[in-house]
């Protein structure tokens, strides 16, 4: 039997899916016209320090552009490390399938090489979620991993649902599980990037990521409430949120 995400479809996650799906074909046109290398590299720095900055690395977006400019910058090696791995990743998105978690591995690889032993391996141990001294969420046994990322990427092959909902309940899916040691949070943003890119190329220089470091509590609030509530829908109305908003920032500064 074919698995299947436990997720609900409201009319606010349908309007939402439209609204996006209208404002990102309008967005690629101009962008497209405007041809704004400038203006993308940008939104890559603001990716990479948004999605880093949720995990606690402190460079700010002036490092992090002159580390892609190749200037030295001062900082601790880790948070240098994981600048160097994330655009490593970013930049090599284009080349990965999303469906294929062989390149879900290899992604791991490389975003966490040097921070992480089993860089590129599910994890062996049974891990959790922890915040002070309560337990918010116990991952999945190590035993379990495997096959249910393998049912993960299954339904994300053959389900039909929109590029903009399939890619949100992946994302949850993704982190509910918890596949790895470390990377989990980065991993779950990159793919759901990486979906999203697949679909309409323009998503690779949107910075969805920023945006949900400016809300990460809210981001981790509706991880949760999607799973005391068994259904990923607050987590995709949430994202939907995310990304509707980021799109017209990206617009009023185009």
């Amino acid at each position: 039997m074919k698995y299947n995400p436990p997720f609900t479809i409201t009319p606010s996650i349908l309007n939402q899916t439209s609204v996006i799906t209208e404002k990102i074909v309008t967005l690629a046109i101009q962008s497209e016209q405007a041809k704004s290398l400038r203006l993308r590299k940008a939104n890559r720095i603001r990716t990479i320090q948004g999605t880093l900055a949720i995990e606690g690395n402190t460079l700010s977006e002036n490092k992090i552009t002159a580390i892609l400019d190749g200037k030295l910058v001062i900082a601790a090696p880790k948070e240098l490390l994981e600048v160097q791995n994330a655009l490593a990743a970013y930049d090599t998105l284009v080349k990965w399938d999303p469906i294929k978690e062989s390149d879900l591995l290899i992604a791991h690889k490389m975003l966490m090489a040097g921070l992480l032993a089993d860089a590129g391996h599910y994890r062996s141990t049974n891990v959790g979620v922890i915040e002070g001294n309560q337990v918010l969420h116990m991952a999945p046994p190590a035993n379990q991993v495997p096959r249910l990322m393998n049912d993960l990427f299954s339904w994300l092959a053959y389900t039909e649902l929109p590029p903009l909902i399939k890619s949100c309940i992946f994302h949850y899916e993704f982190e509910f599980i918890h596949p790895f040691l470390d990377g989990n949070g980065r991993m779950g943003r990159l793919w759901q990037t990486l979906i999203l890119s697949k679909w309409q190329p323009i998503f690779k220089d949107i910075p969805v990521e920023s945006l949900i470091y400016k809300f990460q509590e809210e981001y981790y609030q509706a991880l949760q409430n999607s799973t005391d509530k068994s259904d990923c829908e607050p987590f995709v109305e949430f994202m939907l949120g995310i990304i509707n908003t980021t799109l017209d920032e990206v617009r009023s500064a185009e």
